[in-house]
């Protein structure tokens, strides 16, 4: 009896110490794909913000509770089971579907130094019609950011995936939305908190000092805060874009320019400069290839796929 208790025992002690394993695994492959996807984050953080400009204080949050509901339901309702499926019945096709998501991030990046280079011509947002009606303004302003959303989205879960390959299909499954449901609940509470540092900052500049001195330097530094956050988010979809796209290229047979970034990394001694360096010379990859993704668009699918969506609106 006593023996049959000890072997019990010692089984539910070997499934707990193979549950702590996986645990331990999954957060391990968690953490490893989702740091492959902070480019895509901090840019995500940087341009969510944009969509409440305008709108009365009251409603900044609520806007950004409506955006991060929609991009739960993108990332859970539609891309996972879709990544699964491709995992599953089609994982040929994850390495093209990633380099066709790295050119999209180029050619997003490239857009965004555009901007900054000829600040006039950044594109106008549904907020800067004043005769819009507030209600339909806002549901505008949502369904353009949660459309935004699931391209951003996308592309996350499918660096997921790619980092994931080799797990099987339960922990893949649990990686997906781990990493799906920790970035939006980073990036959404960065973008509240970065929505409402304005409001706090005057409400502490009413108080007496030290507060007051603390709440005038948030809103003087907010300004600061979103121009670096953007900044930042535009070297890093360059350089993730470029990077995917150059090992998508290794992994179909191409591997001279990325084993000459690793070449160029190896020679400043590896570590901090070596990073900087490789990501420096994806970044300048992502910038030329944003160049091209946009010209061949331009000049080729743009203008019809333009042209049928407004047909598709004027029905």
């Amino acid at each position: 009896m006593s023996s049959g208790l000890l072997a019990l025992l010692d089984d539910v002690a070997a499934i707990a110490k193979v549950a702590s394993a996986s645990i331990d695994d999954v957060v391990g492959q968690a953490a490893k794909a989702g740091t492959k996807a902070a480019g895509i984050v901090i840019d995500d953080a940087a341009v969510s913000p944009r969509y409440v400009v305008g709108f009365a204080a009251d409603r900044e949050l609520p806007i950004v509770a409506k955006i991060a509901w929609g991009s739960v339901r993108n990332k859970m309702l539609f891309l996972l089971p879709a990544a699964m499926a491709l995992s599953s019945l089609a994982p040929w096709s994850i390495m093209p579907l990633l380099v066709l998501g790295g050119l999209f991030l180029c050619a997003e990046g490239y857009h965004k130094v555009l901007e900054m280079v000829r600040p006039g011509q950044a594109k106008e947002t549904a907020s800067d019609d004043p005769a819009a009606d507030p209600k339909q303004l806002e549901q505008r302003q949502v369904a353009s950011a949660i459309r935004t959303d699931f391209i951003l989205s996308a592309e996350i879960m499918a660096i997921t995936l790619s980092a994931v390959g080799e797990a099987g299909f339960a922990m893949k499954a649990i990686v997906l939305a781990i990493v799906g449901l920790g970035i939006t609940l980073v990036v959404y509470g960065a973008v509240a908190v970065i929505v409402k540092a304005d409001d706090a900052g005057v409400a502490l500049a009413r108080r007496p000092a030290p507060l007051a001195t603390i709440g005038r330097a948030i809103v003087k530094g907010m300004p600061i805060v979103l121009a670096v956050l953007a900044f930042v988010g535009t070297l890093a979809m360059l350089w993730v874009g470029g990077g995917i796209v150059l090992h998508g290229l290794a992994v179909f047979g191409v591997d001279a320019p990325e084993l000459g970034i690793h070449a160029a990394s190896d020679a400043l001694g590896g570590g901090a400069p070596g990073w900087l360096a490789g990501a420096a010379i994806a970044g300048v990859v992502g910038l030329v290839l944003g160049a091209l993704t946009d010209w061949i668009w331009t000049h080729g699918p743009g203008p019809l796929v333009k042209r049928w969506t407004s047909k598709e609106r004027g029905r």
